[in-house]
């Protein structure tokens, strides 16, 4: 009867520890004196994240244009797809903050009329934040961006901008906006 209820138990507690998920919280927010507004973001914490007194690696994950920082937890199942790497040893665990750009003013950069600097706003109040409230590793090598569409091209210019900050970036389907100045003055 003792191996019985030893091996029950076994399989229970290896259940359990398999069966860790991480957590996604969508509807945070945090107040920007830059554009004068309460700022939302999503967040993803890994598996062990409330267990542990660790650090993680950090990735900013930029949504495309239509979308908000609940794009990525809906559609792109950041938790599920971000668990399952971590699972099967293809991901570190990691924290992933995905910020929302489409409250109001939609994209990453600063408006060239300087009315809504959304860049300053990354760089100066959402990362300092995060990274203040959360056991994220500050160091260079620890931090990327990747983004879709909209995102992807916020992803492409932050990285070009602060290449001091990340170590890595992934623009997928880059939108850059115009080509041309014409085409700039035609927007």
């Amino acid at each position: 009867m003792k191996t019985v209820n030893f091996t029950l138990l076994f399989v229970l507690l290896v259940t359990c520890v398999f069966a860790q998920s991480g957590k996604v919280l969508d509807n945070l927010s945090l107040p920007s004196k830059l554009l004068k507004s309460e700022r939302k973001f999503a967040i993803y914490l890994p598996p062990d994240y409330g267990t542990s007194e660790r650090s993680y690696p950090v990735l900013y994950l930029l949504h495309g244009s239509g979308d908000d920082h609940t794009g990525w937890v809906q559609f792109g199942e950041v938790l599920n797809i971000t668990d399952k790497a971590i699972r099967d040893g293809l991901a570190t665990p990691m924290i992933i903050v995905m910020p929302d750009a489409d409250t109001g003013r939609r994209g990453y950069f600063n408006d060239v009329k300087g009315d809504w600097p959304y860049e300053d706003f990354f760089f100066q109040e959402l990362m300092p934040f995060v990274e203040k409230k959360y056991r994220i590793k500050t160091d260079k090598r620890y931090r990327a961006v990747a983004g879709l569409s909209m995102g992807g091209g916020g992803s492409f210019m932050y990285a070009l901008h602060h290449p001091e900050l990340f170590s890595s970036a992934c623009p997928l389907s880059a939108s850059t906006g115009p080509i041309t100045l014409e085409d700039a003055r035609k927007i």
